[in-house]
């Protein structure tokens, strides 16, 4: 099955992506610390929010920092047989050329066997297309990020090309035409913290996947992510609100659902 075809299937009830930063710093109880239990806690998080869930986003960064990367792919399987039909996306935000493309691809869909990876496109188009020759994966190229210093590049106009659009846009453009040769394979990352931008990346990109980090600790709201969305297909992240909710090891995974589920249904109600 397509990846476009898997989201739109993991959506219909559903936008929230619950994504898995495990900082052990923050770990529960006796847990906190304790780098050993990153498996044991994420996949307390999934058990808690499997129902709830559209897709689980886990990033790379904070299992590679702890040399935890078999435990990633622990929480991955875990994944496959809780919730088979919930989509996994690879945060990694790789973004290099030729044979190290290839490379990073394979690690995301062969090692960690995700649906879907974040990538950065300042390389350009050859640092996407190694990703592409997965047909049945998908790809979410960030374009206008949560964090404030996205201003720095994706503001900017492009000054010779007609209507000097700005980087965001150009970069929207491109996903829904050149780039998608295959419906649905390239999304774009749109931050929840700017929903204006994000009504403009849908009405440049009507049918791309958007992935949107940013409702919850970032502060982005819920209903007005849904509606600058409008109909087009898309997942809307939250982490440390829903991994954090809870310090008590006896309930923080049921802390943590309590969270997913009101964020879930607050997506839905705006939907």
């Amino acid at each position: 099955m397509r990846f476009a075809d898997r989201l739109n299937a993991a959506t219909r009830d559903s936008l929230l992506c619950v994504g898995l930063d495990p900082d052990p710093s923050k770990f529960p109880g006796d847990w906190q610390g304790d780098a050993r239990r990153i498996a044991d806690f994420c996949c307390a998080i999934v058990d808690a929010t499997a129902d709830l869930a559209a897709a689980f986003k886990p990033q790379i960064a904070y299992f590679a920092a702890a040399g935890a990367e078999d435990q990633l792919l622990r929480v991955i399987r875990h994944i496959r047989a809780k919730a088979p039909q919930v989509p996994v996306v690879l945060d990694a935000k790789r973004g290099d050329i030729g044979a190290t493309a290839t490379l990073y691809a394979r690690e995301a869909f062969e090692r960690f066997e995700a649906d879907a990876v974040t990538l950065s496109p300042y390389m350009g188009f050859d640092t996407i297309e190694p990703f592409l020759a997965w047909q049945d994966r998908g790809v979410f190229v960030l374009c206008r990020t949560s964090n404030p210093g996205g201003d720095d590049f994706q503001m900017q106009r492009l000054a010779d090309v007609d209507g000097q659009p700005r980087l965001f846009e150009e970069l929207a453009r491109r996903a829904q035409t050149e780039w998608n040769r295959i419906e649905g394979q390239v999304g774009l990352v749109v931050g929840a913290t700017y929903p204006r931008e994000l009504a403009r990346v849908r009405e440049l990109a009507p049918t791309v996947p958007l992935l949107v980090p940013g409702v919850g600790a970032q502060g982005g709201d819920a209903v007005a992510t849904v509606q600058a969305n409008g109909a087009g297909p898309m997942l809307v992240n939250s982490s440390r609100a829903i991994l954090y909710a809870g310090r008590s090891l006896a309930d923080f995974a049921q802390q943590a659902r309590a969270v997913a589920l009101a964020t879930r249904d607050q997506l839905q109600a705006a939907r």
